[in-house]
């Protein structure tokens, strides 16, 4: 039993893969002051919930970009489970060749996606991850990782609007009934959810021109089904691309 983790800025993402095939997947809030101990208890709970023995785990494989969780999920995996811990770093064997100016630098959720994305598509392929920050990731025809673009999130980007003027308010994610807003919410819906499909729709013109237009494109991450609906852009869908590409990359360093 396999289990796979990725600690995001917003949420913590945990799989259980077993018998070829992920019988448990779970989001928790990414709580950067918790202990060892309260996640432990948490990750507990969760496998007690879904009639899982967590004793039958196997391997750990985790992806982080929050350092001071990073020592978190260490502690809970190798004292607190006692079991080993594949953290993908520089130096793990991901497939991958990372053609970035300090390969270092390279979130380890990036890689971990685009190794599960080019494994499906065996093609150059386009990742964009709906998360705290909104990410274009470009993977070359074969299999070289090849750059990135960053943007606000979705929920960051509205928060801003909220917290940083006199009489906008906060809104719900969702798509307004035309671009054209009538009144203040509708207005600030168009400008954040379609002006982020429009945001999807020239990146990833621009990435497929720069891949000489050969390009397929899914997406991911938690807020993914607020945008994909509104597009032809994103070719497939899948949440939990990133526990798929953990997967992979613990299978080519058994």
């Amino acid at each position: 039993m396999l289990l796979a983790i990725d600690i995001g800025n917003t949420e913590v993402t945990l799989g259980v893969w077993q018998q070829k095939e992920w019988v448990a997947r779970w989001r928790l809030r990414s709580v950067r002051n918790a202990t060892p101990d309260e996640y432990a208890i948490w990750t507990r709970g969760l496998f007690r919930d879904a009639n899982l023995n967590i004793g039958r785990v196997q391997r750990v494989v985790l992806a982080s970009v929050v350092p001071p969780l990073t020592d978190v999920f260490a502690e809970v995996v190798t004292e607190k489970m006692q079991r080993p811990l594949l953290a993908i770093k520089p130096g793990v064997r991901t497939g991958l060749r990372i053609r970035a100016d300090n390969p270092a630098e390279v979130g380890a959720d990036l890689v971990v996606n685009a190794v599960a994305a080019y494994q499906r598509f065996q093609a150059a392929c386009i990742i964009i991850s709906f998360g705290t920050a909104t990410v274009f990731t470009g993977v070359s025809a074969t299999g070289e990782f090849l750059g990135a673009a960053i943007a606000p999130g979705l929920r960051l980007a509205a928060s801003a609007l909220a917290d940083q003027t006199a009489q906008l308010p906060g809104v719900q994610l969702a798509a307004p009934p035309a671009a054209l807003g009538k009144n203040t919410i509708h207005a600030m819906q168009s400008g954040l959810v379609l002006g982020y499909v429009s945001l999807v729709e020239g990146m990833v013109q621009r990435f497929r021109q720069e891949l000489n237009n050969q390009a397929r494109v899914i997406a991911t991450g938690g807020l993914v089904n607020v945008i994909a609906p509104h597009t032809d852009a994103i070719e497939v869908v899948d949440p939990w691309l990133t526990l798929d590409g953990l997967r992979l990359v613990s299978e080519r360093n058994r």
